[in-house]
């Protein structure tokens, strides 16, 4: 399997035709490089870490968005499997308007580190710079994996950015951004402090 690590911006899912530094590209791609591998081996996951290893899991039909804390030792797998899907989706909008409004505020009740620090330092990046992003995503994500314990679910998606645009918020005036592209992205959703949260992700090739 080949896999990359999703940036913690939207150049990996959102930003078209845009590119990092070199040297930012390198040295994020160092850093996350044993989380690239891990997802390909067999060891045990540590907690909120994105190593898929373990038995396989059916989804179930995506619901209503849920934010009911449910321990995954007391939930038959079909009943996980839909809340983790439903808080994967909420994340996903999560992200989008954390851009649109460069306020990571409320990212925390969806996402934690590594995820959270990185995509929060992208968006404080970006605010500094006076810019920001428009982007549609659409989503199409499914269960295809759990930890031993059952406290990381792991989940597949091609996700399909529709169109990206960078901003000015100085003047308003476009900056950058086109038509999107889709890729796979795998995506640990783990269970801590009594909720369910996305912890890392990694994208693949385009779907």
């Amino acid at each position: 399997m080949r896999a990359r690590p999703v940036r913690s911006t939207p150049h990996g899912c959102c930003r078209p035709k845009s590119r990092a530094p070199r040297a930012a590209r390198t040295t994020a791609a160092a850093a996350l490089l044993p989380l690239a591998l891990t997802a390909c081996g067999t060891s045990h996951p540590a907690a909120g870490t994105f190593s898929p290893t373990g038995r396989a899991a059916t989804a179930t039909p995506l619901g209503d968005p849920s934010t009911a804390s449910q321990d995954p030792s007391k939930l038959p797998t079909p009943e996980i499997d839909k809340i983790v899907l439903d808080r994967y989706r909420a994340y996903q909008k999560m992200y989008q308007r954390v851009y649109e409004t460069n306020d990571p505020t409320d990212l925390p009740t969806v996402a934690i580190d590594p995820v959270l620090s990185r995509v929060t330092a992208d968006v404080e990046r970006t605010k500094a710079k006076h810019e920001i992003w428009r982007f549609t995503n659409i989503s199409n994500p499914k269960v295809y994996a759990r930890s031993k314990d059952g406290m990381t679910v792991y989940v597949i998606d091609c996700l399909q950015t529709l169109a990206s645009y960078k901003f000015s918020t100085t003047t308003g005036k476009r900056l950058a951004g086109g038509e999107g592209s889709s890729y796979i992205h795998r995506t640990a959703v783990h269970y801590s402090g009594g909720q369910w949260r996305v912890a890392d992700s990694i994208e693949g090739d385009k779907c």
